[in-house]
């Protein structure tokens, strides 16, 4: 029988195995529903789908640079014991390795293609995801690209809980790039610098800084003067350039760079977990809503 979009969606959904796994294993039994769910979890396929609900918020930053390209990623697990597994570890560089040799533009194109086993590299996470026993993902990467006379900054903070990769134009300085990218992983600016803040960003605060110095009690002919140098502080914060450089305060990032020869093209800063709502379990307040309940 003719193997359906739905069929292949439900499969999907009762075992937790790859798209394209699931339509071979419904062309493979024609379409009978059990005996694919079957078929899926003799090949060790269908184990992540007990998984698929938890939530994944440890893991790893990795960076791979070769040559004139670089590729940054986050690889998640559920706890900080299995980003330490071998295996894990060895699956974040296999992942490296294909996405800066087949350049996909997302996660879900990574998940699609085949690597040279011949598996998806949905399928390969999902075997290592039956292995290990915990829930894997590639959660996010960035591909990035440059000159023969720039540098990378490859920097990895704690066994890679926090990763930056960043880009100098115009010097080949790996070392000063390097140290931008500690910097960078120590501050967590936003931006390189002020011209890529966006004109609403910083309407914005500067309206927030005005109504707290009118909150203040400032007189109003001199508050628009102190927001101007509170806004100034505020590019600062989030502007690499604008910051003292950590490792030689007295002069900002921009003129260590400049002192190399170059400037600060991008960087990327991935900090494990960020942006994940991480379930905190109450064991507890568990056990104290069993006990009333008896």
């Amino acid at each position: 029988m003719a193997v359906t979009a739905q069929m292949v969606k439900e499969l999907r959904e009762r075992t937790g195995a790859g798209m394209l796994d699931c339509k071979k294993a419904l062309q493979a039994t024609e379409g009978d529903m059990e005996q694919a769910i079957d078929f899926l979890r003799e090949k060790g396929m269908a184990s992540a789908a007990k998984k698929a609900d938890r939530v994944a918020a440890e893991g790893t930053t990795y960076i791979l640079t070769q040559g004139n390209e670089a590729v940054i990623l986050e690889v998640n697990s559920e706890t900080d014991f299995v980003a330490k597994n071998e295996g894990f570890q060895v699956l974040v560089k296999e992942l490296a390795e294909h996405i800066l040799a087949n350049k996909p533009a997302s996660v879900e194109e990574v998940n699609a293609q085949t690597m040279p086993n011949g598996a998806t590299v949905e399928s390969y996470v999902n075997a290592a995801i039956a292995k290990i026993g915990e829930k894997i993902s590639l959660r996010r990467f960035e591909i990035k690209s440059k000159g023969d006379n720039d540098a990378f900054g490859a920097y990895l903070h704690m066994g890679g809980r926090i990763g930056v990769l960043t880009v100098l134009e115009g010097t080949a300085d790996d070392a000063a790039a390097k140290d931008v990218s500690m910097h960078i992983a120590a501050l967590n600016p936003k931006y390189v610098s002020r011209d890529e803040v966006s004109a609403e960003e910083i309407e914005r605060e500067r309206q927030v800084l005005t109504q707290q110095a009118l909150n203040e009690g400032k007189p109003e002919n001199i508050v628009a003067k102190m927001v101007e140098g509170r806004l100034s502080k505020y590019f600062q914060d989030v502007c690499v350039n604008d910051q003292a450089f950590v490792k030689d305060p007295d002069q900002k990032v921009k003129a260590f760079v400049e002192s190399k020869g170059g400037k600060i093209r991008e960087f990327t800063r991935y900090e494990v977990g960020e942006g994940i709502e991480k379930r905190a379990d109450n064991f507890a307040e568990e056990v104290m809503n069993q006990v009333k309940g008896n």
